[in-house]
């Protein structure tokens, strides 16, 4: 049954990027909710801080966007998670990820397994399935949202925190499977499958795990989505780069939302690329609403 509004949640690390102009709250579950609750939705953010000044820092900024630190969990014993962020290039970022922190500690309690009960559509990456514990507990909310909910497998392949074990079961658990034009030949590779191109190797993901999407995103080149059925490219739009942090996870959170109100292809592309492009052209990965061009990326983005 189609809702006004659904129950989104990005479950996983929430860290501090450490970005050349200073600190940055990020992590694919924050800047994936952000931009959900900008497109309407409720976005929610299930994670893990620690008991330190950059933790409250952390609970303290999600409300100022918007996002409540309901089910942000505290951890006593290990720090807030960080990364520092080098820009290169065309505004494309090289991480390096700090270990043995908060996230890396995911609880399975009773007040996630309520949260999982009540989620429409719940995405996931590799990074954060990097520790058994958060693999687990990341596995368990899984396996506790209802039948028809939605799980997106939002890859994000970084440094080496990540294995064919954890890609091929983090699919079989997915109807969403989305990742880059870079990561999709070292996937192909890791699960031992041949890559000739794009559409064929999505096709035969889509087909390999029962997947109902593959999403290839291609930088400043656009997306290709591909279906059992059908293919669907976009061009992508042409903008002025700051940096490319978080623009990823604004593209899924605009994919996911028309995927939820049963939009065609060429809906959930448009939306997609425009909400990425509109992050991209601001530092960091949660820019305020009021920025220029927001306002002009929602009206002109593909009705269903």
């Amino acid at each position: 049954m189609k809702k006004d509004k659904y129950k989104v949640v990005g479950i996983g690390e929430i860290l501090w990027d450490l970005l050349p102009d200073g600190k940055h709250l990020g992590g694919a579950p924050a800047n994936f909710a952000y931009i959900t609750s900008l497109l309407g939705d409720e976005g929610t953010v299930a994670s893990r801080v620690g008991s330190d000044t950059l933790g409250s820092e952390a609970t303290k900024q999600l409300a100022s966007l918007g996002l409540a630190a309901t089910f942000v969990q505290r951890d006593s014993e290990h720090p807030t998670g960080t990364v520092k962020v080098e820009v290169h290039g065309a505004g494309q970022p090289r991480f390096e990820i700090a270990s043995s922190v908060a996230w890396d500690y995911l609880e399975w309690t009773p007040q996630w397994q309520e949260l999982a009960r009540e989620t429409d559509a719940v995405c996931f990456g590799s990074l954060a399935q990097r520790s058994p514990q958060s693999h687990q507990t990341i596995r368990q909310f899984l396996l506790h949202i209802p039948p028809g909910a939605v799980r997106i497998f939002d890859v994000n392949l970084r440094q080496a925190f990540y294995s064919s074990q954890i890609l091929s079961e983090s699919a079989k658990l997915a109807q969403i499977m989305k990742l880059n034009h870079d990561e999709l030949p070292q996937i192909m590779q890791l699960l031992d499958l041949g890559h000739v191109d794009e559409p064929s190797s999505a096709r035969r993901l889509v087909s390999l795990f029962g997947l109902k999407l593959v999403c290839v995103t291609r930088g400043e080149r656009g997306s290709l989505l591909v279906t059992a059925e059908e293919t669907c490219e976009h061009r992508g739009f042409r903008i002025q780069v700051v940096d490319t942090v978080g623009a990823g996870d604004a593209f899924t959170a605009g994919l996911v939302h028309h995927y939820l109100r049963g939009c065609s292809l060429e809906a959930m592309n448009d939306s997609a690329n425009r909400m990425g492009a509109w992050v991209a052209r601001h530092a960091g990965a949660t820019p305020a609403p009021d920025s220029a061009g927001l306002a002009c990326a929602l009206a002109n983005i593909t009705a269903c």
